[in-house]
């Protein structure tokens, strides 16, 4: 048995997830996806949208991954692979050249990651949307009904 494995935070579950994980597990027989911690995502500046427990959840329930375990620290990797007896290491091509060290004992593939798709993208995009909704719950209906007739004059000028 060919025995793939991967790491990730996997917040804000997305397309560009789904084919990463689809292709590490075309890479062998059997997927193992690490889980990065709330304190681990921590310890390297990351705030998740979604706590641990749910986040390890969601990754059990795609298809694509056979066993979820925890990633509390970089240097598991090399004990992963030997414990799990790990055949391919991979990750997205973000990170290229980043764990060739773990050559030695496996094979390693960089993933071409999906285009246009990032979890910082979303967050970013709800964190835009929260900034508005917060400036639009500030501005009392009146206001809203003035700067609507405002703007339709503008719009009939033309």
């Amino acid at each position: 048995m060919k025995k793939v494995i991967t790491y990730g935070t996997y917040d804000l579950l997305h397309i560009g997830h789904i084919n990463l994980l689809r292709r590490a597990r075309e890479l062998g027989d059997h997927l193992t996806v690490a889980v990065s911690t709330d304190e681990f995502n921590e310890g390297k500046g990351k705030k998740t949208v979604l706590p641990f427990p749910e986040r390890m959840e969601i990754v059990k329930s795609i298809r694509y991954v056979d066993e979820v375990i925890p990633e509390t620290s970089w240097e598991q990797k090399e004990g992963d692979i030997r414990n799990y007896q790990i055949n391919v290491f991979t990750m997205g091509d973000d990170w290229a050249g980043k764990f060739d060290f773990l050559k030695p004992l496996c094979e390693v593939v960089y993933l071409e990651r999906t285009k246009h798709i990032s979890s910082t993208q979303l967050k970013a995009e709800l964190s835009r949307l929260q900034a508005v909704h917060g400036v639009l719950d500030k501005i009392s209906r009146n206001d809203l009904k003035d700067m609507i007739t405002i703007l339709d004059r503008i719009v009939n000028l033309k």
